[in-house]
């Protein structure tokens, strides 16, 4: 498949804008060395754009992220896809809804994921962005589509954006690839801090329907409208 002529706009800019979000992880702290990946889908075409295997992060511009079509296929691009494109791939093939995927290994979140235990919702922040608990998704190994067999399946059933897959770390979607960033972001901001309090005891998790309320109005009230 050659790409040609608005898709190939598209796609530039994509490229553009997924190799700068791969700063925000860096910057953020929530990937090493070359662990970690942001894709992007393209509108209105079967295509995602994500970063390519094992490069360093120092390495990565808007040449070198590469496009697969929605099965993982390479379609542009000189080096080879991440190896989580599968999981991506399957993620956009079965959430028509979601725009961007972002996978890291960040401190805090994997260590809720290794023991497999959904971080719950004590504070606003997490009824704000996740809309209660953040779940925990079934342990898959990587090289098909298992992974994000395994996401597809959590996420239908929760409003998080953020799920952590068992013994490997956490996966966010978002309508945007910038909005699973953020989540990313956010996921590992809670993970911290929910452990910090119950270092210091059990944190009481707020009542369903004061998460419903403030999920509620941060999805549609907070922020420039």
């Amino acid at each position: 498949m050659s790409l040609t002529g608005e898709v190939l706009d598209t796609v530039a800019e994509l490229r553009e804008t997924v190799a700068k979000l791969h700063g925000e992880l860096t910057r953020n702290q929530l990937v090493i060395w070359t662990a970690g990946n942001v894709s992007a889908r393209v509108p209105g075409r079967d295509l995602l754009v994500i970063k390519p295997s094992g490069v360093s992060y120092d390495n990565l511009s808007a040449d070198t992220m590469v496009v697969t079509d929605l099965h993982g296929e390479l379609v542009e691009g000189d080096l080879a896809p991440s190896s989580d494109t599968a999981a991506h791939a399957y993620v956009y093939r079965h959430m028509p809804e979601i725009g961007g995927v972002v996978h890291t290994h960040s401190t805090y979140a994997t260590a809720w994921a290794a023991r497999g235990e959904p971080i719950p919702c004590v504070l606003t922040m997490i009824a704000d962005e996740f809309g209660g608990e953040i779940p925990v998704g079934p342990f898959a190994l990587i090289g098909d589509d298992s992974i994000g067999r395994g996401i597809v399946e959590t996420l239908r059933s929760s409003r998080s954006p953020a799920v952590l897959m068992r013994n490997h770390g956490p996966f966010t979607v978002g309508r945007t690839a910038r909005d699973a960033v953020k989540a990313a972001v956010m996921v590992e901001d809670v993970a911290r801090t929910v452990h910090k309090a119950f270092e210091l005891g059990t944190p009481e998790p707020l009542p369903p329907e004061d998460v419903d309320r403030l999920y509620a109005r941060y999805q549609n009230v907070y922020g420039q409208h």
